[in-house]
């Protein structure tokens, strides 16, 4: 994924569409592409009833062609086609949130790792696991941003904005265990 640095946008620029999924309907928010190319940035994927998701506002103005290669890819996705994504985003949070989100980019499909893991890669200790929990649990970018890899230390499905029986799903579909740990 590529993060588009020099996008400044207001709400009226925002726009979005949804799509059907396994996990559900999915809400695509997405904003004007910093690249020469234009299209979209992605700014935010949210699931029905996620915890912090985003619901639609009055001044977004729906635009369906606008997420046309971001739909295509989640589709392959769902379809078990494609293992990972190739898409703008919208940066945003903190410093500390973008080195958790990028510790999880790393993460390969099929693959899982632990809270501490992430901790360690985000250049935190394994006892800051309560922030790196927390960061994770306000990614944007559900299923694109693949924080359901990242499960407890005894290989537990813990904590997932979406719901565990979504973060189950996806594992599933990856092919992940918690046997089936990343240590880079």
């Amino acid at each position: 994924m590529t993060p588009s640095t020099t996008h400044t946008s207001d709400t009226t620029d925002t726009t979005y569409t949804t799509i059907d999924s396994p996990l559900g309907e999915l809400l695509l928010v997405g904003a004007p592409s910093a690249t020469a190319t234009g299209g979209t940035a992605l700014s935010s994927l949210s699931v029905p009833q996620q915890t912090g998701g985003a619901t639609v506002r009055d001044d977004w103005r729906r635009d369906d062609a606008a997420f046309t290669e971001i739909v295509d890819q989640l589709r392959s996705y769902f379809a078990g086609e494609l293992t990972r994504f190739d898409l703008e985003f919208v940066p945003g949070g903190s410093a500390f949130q973008q080195r958790v989100w990028q510790a999880l980019e790393a993460i390969p499909y099929g693959t899982t790792v632990s809270y501490g893991h992430i901790a360690e890669r985000a250049g935190a200790s394994r006892a800051a696991v309560r922030a790196v929990g927390t960061a994770i649990g306000r990614n944007p970018l559900l299923v694109v941003r693949p924080c359901h890899r990242v499960i407890g230390a005894n290989g537990s499905l813990t904590g997932y904005a979406g719901g565990l029986e979504r973060k189950e799903r996806l594992l599933h579909l990856e092919g992940a265990t918690a046997g089936n740990r990343w240590t880079p």
